[in-house]
């Protein structure tokens, strides 16, 4: 009994090592997302008519990159009240991508733990959830190297990408907005080949495919994703535990 005793705290004191270098490292693969997003996000800003001062302002405080794009959007033709309740509803998500995080956090005060849920975005997600795969529980100071780097880097883009407008007209020819959906499916290709649960991911792929193009006779494109991704994923979820 001592023995499995002194096992455990081993494995746990092992799940926790990494350190905020390592979690430096490891946010790297989702960089060139950034500054491409974030670089198409800058030019979007100024060129809506947002000053350098205000850009680095949303960057730093709203740091969310659909938010950013929304308020260039919307600056000239709505109300603050209308910007403020579209991006509210928008960044909801982000509640369920920290409840889904959460609990590999249980040994962090709730205020360190605030301060990780603060920096969270969907990149830094996708990286600590396939994180989360292998651990009980994740390494603070992982985490915060994760989050740091990600931040610095999408204000770097950012204000690059603002002082560069003058200069760049149409980022679309440029073809960034690629950047975001190829970081996720190289997320989701690492976590694929991690899990080696290959025959429940193929399922699950296939039934998504499948429900897409069903749903879509009767719903919207959007909403046949969304639709798709819930059946999909339960039935997944059902076929791991069944196993």
């Amino acid at each position: 009994m001592q023995l499995d005793t002194r096992y455990t705290a081993v494995s746990v004191t092992n799940e926790t090592e990494e350190t905020f270098f390592q979690g430096i490292k490891d946010c790297v693969p989702t960089l060139l997302a950034y500054l491409s997003i974030g670089f198409a996000c800058g030019i979007v800003q100024k060129t809506a008519g947002l000053s350098l001062a205000e850009i680095a302002l949303l960057t730093l405080f709203v740091y969310a990159g659909s938010a950013q794009f929304i308020v260039a959007s919307m600056y000239l033709i709505s109300t603050p009240l209308a910007v403020i309740t579209t991006i509210f509803f928008v960044n909801l998500r982000h509640l369920l991508l920290s409840a889904a995080l959460s609990p590999y956090f249980q040994h962090v005060t709730p205020y360190r733990n605030m301060l990780i849920g603060t920096m969270l975005t969907d990149e830094t997600f996708g990286v600590g959830i396939q994180k989360a795969a292998k651990k009980h529980r994740i390494s603070e100071k992982w985490m915060h190297g994760l989050n740091v780097t990600a931040y610095i880097n999408w204000f770097v883009a950012n204000m690059t990408g603002a002082f560069l407008a003058q200069w760049i007209s149409n980022p679309d020819a440029l073809g960034l907005e690629f950047a975001l959906p190829a970081i996720f499916i190289g997320l989701l290709m690492i976590s694929i080949v991690e899990r080696k649960k290959l025959r429940t991911d193929f399922i699950v792929a296939i039934l998504a495919v499948a429900l897409v193009m069903i749903c879509q006779v009767w719903l919207s494109g959007s909403m046949s994703i969304i639709v798709a991704t819930i059946v999909a994923t339960t039935v997944g979820m059902v076929v791991a535990k069944w196993k």
